[in-house]
């Protein structure tokens, strides 16, 4: 039987299935994209719900795997030289499970740092802007009398967007026909601007056709709708 006595996360949510993917998170942009990755691979995987609500990810255990306090995290207790390995970072982790299994990513090394490339600008770009918009669109920002940090964040995510919607011009997916983990990184934030965010008229989202017909087809991917939920909020 696996042991993951080695990693204290696996005492606050203990394993069912110890011999599979362990998966600590949450349904947000950031967490979903590994659920994604997980359900288009067909990986086996248990996944664990970390309330940030009840601000679980900065617990000891939690921490004990990611620094960092944000979901997700990962165990694969069959990692290199078939060794646990313990992940966090959801870029690193979608890179590691297309390593891991030759999927998601092309094969061609100028196409595979193409499309890591395009991760890294979820990462770096799309994901902290977006989650600027929501706060101070929706959440407690939306108090604050001054409203130069919302039009900052509005119109760089407008911005962004341009680039994804000059990027998928005559395109089914970010890697031309290739549905990769480029794909998998910015569906969600997409998804969230628009719908939880409520910021769909804020950033004129309607006037990025090729990013609304990208967004449809990723959203129309069972994979990714059974994703989009797990783990369940409970």
């Amino acid at each position: 039987m696996t042991d993951l006595s080695a990693f204290p996360i696996a005492t606050r949510w203990p394993a069912s299935h110890p011999d599979r993917i362990q998966l600590y998170s949450f349904p947000t942009p950031n967490g979903v994209k590994v659920s994604i990755a997980l359900e288009e691979l067909g990986l086996p995987y248990e996944a664990h719900a970390v309330n940030i609500g009840k601000k679980e990810s900065w617990t000891p255990e939690f921490l004990s795997l990611n620094p960092n306090g944000k979901i997700p995290a990962m165990i694969d207790p069959n990692g290199p030289g078939s060794k646990p390995i313990g992940l966090f970072e959801s870029g690193a982790i979608l890179l590691y499970l297309s390593d891991k299994t030759g999927k998601l990513v092309p094969a061609d090394p100028v196409r595979r740092y193409e499309t890591i490339q395009w991760v890294f600008f979820q990462m770096a770009s799309i994901g902290p802007m977006f989650g600027q918009v929501g706060f101070f669109h929706k959440f407690a920002g939306r108090e604050i009398a001054d409203k130069r940090p919302l039009a900052r964040y509005r119109d760089e995510s407008r911005r962004l967007i341009g680039v994804l919607e000059t990027k998928l011009k005559g395109r089914s997916w970010i890697m031309d026909d290739d549905y990769t983990i480029a794909d998998i990184s910015m569906l969600g934030w997409v998804r969230n601007l628009i719908g939880f965010y409520e910021a769909r008229e804020l950033v004129g989202f309607d006037d990025f056709r090729n990013v609304a017909a990208w967004l449809e087809r990723g959203l129309s991917r069972p994979a990714v709708q059974r994703g989009l939920s797990i783990p369940a909020r409970g």
